[in-house]
Formats: C-alpha cells, structure tokens, sequence
C-alpha cells in the first residue's frame, strides 16, 4: 500500500515537491506501468464518445468517466472493482505491486506502481483526463498531498481522500478537500447501533455548525404531524425511512411508530432537541 510520503532526489541530493512545475526525467526514471488492452481500449472509446454534454468538458456527466484511485488495499480494490462494475474506467495506483493482486483476475483496468502524489505517477494513470480521484491509503499526509497533487496541479475538481485522524480530518475538509475519517465514521455507526434513541450524526457541513442527525424519535410523538415537531424543536425533517424506504415528507404526513427520521439540527441546540423530543409533543 502507499504509505508514507516518498520523494525523488535531484543529483544535489534535494528533493522536488510535489505541487512544483514538473521537470523533464529519463526515460529510465519513469515508473514502471502494466495496462490491459481492453480496458486502455475501452477508455480511449469512451474518452471520444460524443455527447450532447461534450461542449461543458470532461466532467459533465458520470456516464463512462475515468477514475483513479490511489492505495491498492481493501478499501482501494474494493472501491476500484465496484467503479468498474458501474462501467467506468479505473486506474489504480500503489507503490507495491504484489497489493494489485487484491482487484483479482477480472479487472481489466490499469494499474500504475508507484508514489500517488508523483506527478509522472498521476500522469501514468491518466488523473489528467479523470472525472475524480480518490485518496485511499494508509497514510494520511500522502492521501491529503495527493488529492492536492490531483485538485491543484492537475484541476480534478472531485477529490476524496481517507484520514484516520478525525481532528485532521474536519481541518481538511474547511480547505475544501472532503475526508472520510475511518475511526470517526466507525465509531459513529456503533453508537447508532447501540444507542436505543437520540442525535446521531449522519453529516455535518464542513463548517461544524449543522448536522444531519438520525433519529429515533420516543413513541410519544406518533399521530403528530411531523410540521408540529420542526415546530417544537426549531428543526427541519429532510426525510423518512419507513419500513425500509426513504420518503421525503409532505405537510400532513403523520409520524408512524417505526419511524426514523432525518433532521437537520444545528450544532448549537443538539442537547436541547434531544431534551425536546424526550418531552413529547405539546399538550393540546
């Protein structure tokens, strides 16, 4: 997998950074790549497939578009052959080439061995004709200089990189690099598993200030109107899961037992609408 942050020594023993113009190197130097025909095939058709969206650029639609991901670990494959089932087509790029063993006889797309934030890496694996890259390694400060790398040098507008430490993980996303923050985000499963009701976060914006919280509301709330508890709370239903299925609420829909709902809470009043709805509805 990509682990920590690697560089090239110019002959004066410094190294270049990552996000400085790039410089010519010998052919010798270049990394080494293995591509299979059908998939090189596959993406140079679609890459000229005409459309009417052609005219707005390459990131108009999501139909047919190339991918790249960097870290071939489980999270890396598993993402890369999911991509390539939907029908796109996928670059995957590790600095071990015996990780590309995971994606399995059937991926038929490239695979690039190298550093992910080295520009003739990127290069390699086509991130300047992507629509997204995504940052999947085991290191954070190579998952975060590589979704730079990706955004700042090459313009991929949509970058994604995987941070095992939350705190820097919210500071990345108020640079406009968007996280996903392992622990965090499993940790945040488990309570929702195991706690009977209550907030918990389902997103919040990147400046922390709202949340969209899941929530299991006490029975004393079903055969109300679900205007009636944004009323009480000062919050907003965004939708419902009942029985299984999401469904946008209209004015008169009436919280059912079994509910779940999806509000939009501000960080602020999280205790006080917890406190709000374990009161119920108002009297009548």
């Amino acid at each position: 997998m990509v682990g920590a942050a690697q560089h090239r020594s110019r002959p004066d023993g410094s190294s270049p950074h990552p996000l400085a113009p790039p410089v010519a190197r010998p052919a010798h130097l270049r990394v080494r790549t293995r591509r299979c025909a059908r998939a090189v095939t596959r993406a140079a058709t679609r890459a000229h497939r005409p459309s009417g969206a052609a005219a707005h650029g390459r990131r108009s639609s999501v139909l047919g578009v190339h991918f790249v991901v960097m870290g071939c670990g489980r999270v890396g494959s598993t993402l890369a052959v999911a991509l390539e089932r939907h029908g796109h087509s996928v670059a995957v790029v590790d600095k071990d080439g015996q990780s590309f063993r995971r994606l399995g006889p059937g991926f038929e797309g490239r695979t690039v061995q190298g550093v992910g934030f080295d520009r003739d890496v990127l290069s390699e694996a086509g991130v300047q004709d992507a629509y997204a890259f995504a940052a999947v390694s085991s290191g954070d400060n190579s998952n975060i200089l590589a979704a730079r790398v990706a955004r700042e040098v090459f313009g991929v507008e949509n970058v994604a990189a995987r941070i095992y430490d939350s705190a820097r993980a919210e500071v990345y996303e108020r640079l406009g690099i968007p996280t996903v923050a392992t622990v965090k985000w499993t940790a945040d499963q488990m309570v929702r598993r195991l706690l009977p009701r209550g907030v918990v976060p389902d997103y919040t914006d990147a400046s922390g200030s709202v949340h969209l919280a899941e929530v299991s509301v006490p029975t004393s709330w079903v055969g109300t109107r679900l205007t009636e508890l944004e009323r009480v709370t000062s919050t907003r239903v965004a939708f419902v899961t009942r029985l299984g299925s999401a469904r946008l609420p209209r004015p008169d829909t009436v919280h059912q037992e079994g509910d779940v709902l999806h509000l939009l809470v501000p960080d602020a009043a999280v205790t006080e609408v917890e406190k709000l709805l374990d009161a119920g509805p108002d009297p009548e």
